[in-house]
């Protein structure tokens, strides 16, 4: 499939790429370089702005940050007579020691960042498309899925277009009607002109990333964005080939068809 034995052994999306030790940091990497590949044949009509929303994330079992287990004093231990006069007839009395206390971890709220990509007019400064990259607090229950949702629907009900990629197998796809059959990653293309309708281009992990056409203003020709050489560029720089074990199964896991062909293929490249 592939003469470079430190290129991604795969045709599209590289599985290992989803597990949330390393997304992170490829949604940063992969942000900049979609950023930097597209930004040359824009301009000089468009430049692409790399922004960045930030709210605060809660874990869901954050809401009671601590209950002490034993009180200091017990209510029905507060005042007691026989006790106030032992404790003044005897003047050397020693302190009960204290019971051992557990260690216990705090969730605590935490800002959190997500970048996305804006084509923006160079002339006047109007963000005419978005470029939205999921993260897993986007796909998951959440102020991170709300606050994402709120923001698309801002978009969604403007005249900027929107191109949202979704290369994470995990969580809830974002909502859209009409979708036939269910796929590992998305690629969505809704045109400000053409609302309610979009283009959803779907694909499994055993397909080749899609080209797609990235809209810009009305009179302009669109852009023809392939994500697969980009994405690899990403694989390469950041060394993942060196960090991922492919021994091991990927995380989040796969279905036994696909783990099945990922064994075979991942063979066949000598990383089995």
């Amino acid at each position: 499939m592939t003469n470079n034995k430190t290129s991604c052994p795969f045709p599209g999306m590289n599985p290992y790429l989803e597990n949330p030790e390393l997304w992170s940091e490829v949604h940063s990497r992969l942000i900049v370089a979609i950023a930097d590949e597209i930004a040359p044949t824009l301009l000089p009509n468009y430049y692409v702005a790399i922004e960045k929303r930030i709210y605060l994330s809660t874990p869901e079992d954050s809401i009671l940050v601590g209950i002490p287990d034993v009180s200091v004093i017990s209510q029905e231990a507060q005042f007691s007579p026989e006790l106030a006069r032992n404790s003044t007839n005897t003047s050397t009395a020693t302190l009960a020691k204290p019971d051992e206390p557990q260690t216990v971890t705090i969730a605590l709220a935490e800002d959190v960042q997500e970048r996305y990509l804006e084509i923006r007019d160079t002339k006047t400064g109007m963000v005419v498309t978005t470029i939205e990259l999921l993260s897993p607090k986007n796909k998951q229950a959440g102020e991170g899925k709300e606050a994402y949702l709120r923001k698309r629907q801002r978009i969604l009900s403007s005249s900027t277009h929107l191109v949202e990629i979704d290369l994470l197998r995990s969580g809830k796809a974002m909502p859209m009607q009409g979708v036939t059959k269910l796929k590992d990653y998305r690629i969505l293309i809704s045109r400000s002109d053409n609302r309610p309708h979009a283009q959803l281009y779907a694909f499994n992990l055993q397909d080749t990333i899609p080209k797609v056409e990235l809209p810009l203003k009305v009179g302009d020709n669109s852009l023809v964005f392939e994500l697969k050489p980009i994405l690899d560029g990403v694989y390469n720089r950041g060394g993942y080939h060196f960090r991922i074990d492919y021994s091991q199964p990927p995380i989040p896991a796969i279905s036994r068809k696909a783990a099945t062909w990922l064994n075979t293929m991942l063979a066949e490249q000598g990383l089995k």
